[in-house]
């Protein structure tokens, strides 16, 4: 019986750990019905507060499912709500927290040259029971911070939906 040189085993041994692997994987997505439930609470949230702003979901991909702009929302907060949700989407992180961290003299400052990137309260990640959705973006509020308030209240609209 010939022997094997001990390369063959490591080979053999991390061939083996590729395929135990699965070859395809599952996830779980807001339905539009969903995330245009939570588009309209937001929209409905800063309404009631006398903002006219735009509200973007997008998916786990950045995709936008939904987008509202209120009647009198300047034109500017269409592609900004969709950067805010894009951005906390591509980060898993709430923009409001991006602006903090990506300040110029911050070690994530270089951050701020990514044509997308949207560093200003107003776009929040949407997960729940452990399973990453997407985003959800607000622009039009008086501050990020008005913006992230309406955006929470879109997301609280979905919460018991997406708990589980």
């Amino acid at each position: 019986m010939r022997k094997l040189p001990i390369s063959v085993f490591i080979l053999i041994g991390m061939c083996g750990v590729a395929f135990a692997q699965e070859a395809v994987f599952e996830t779980k997505s807001l339905t539009p019905e969903t995330a245009l439930v939570a588009a309209k609470a937001a929209m409905d949230s800063c309404r009631k507060q006398g903002f006219q702003v735009a509200v973007a979901v997008v998916d786990r991909a950045g995709l936008t499912q939904v987008l509202l702009r209120d009647r009198f929302a300047g034109a500017h907060t269409i592609e900004v709500a969709t950067n805010k949700a894009w951005t906390a989407a591509s980060f898993h992180t709430p923009t409001a927290s991006l602006a903090k961290e990506t300040q110029p003299d911050k070690p994530l400052g270089g951050l701020r040259n990514l044509p997308r990137l949207m560093a200003v309260g107003g776009g929040v990640v949407i997960e729940a029971g452990g399973t990453f959705f997407g985003g959800i973006g607000v622009s039009g509020a008086p501050g990020g911070d008005s913006d992230e308030n309406c955006a929470q209240a879109g997301l609280k609209s979905i919460s018991d939906s997406i708990e589980f």
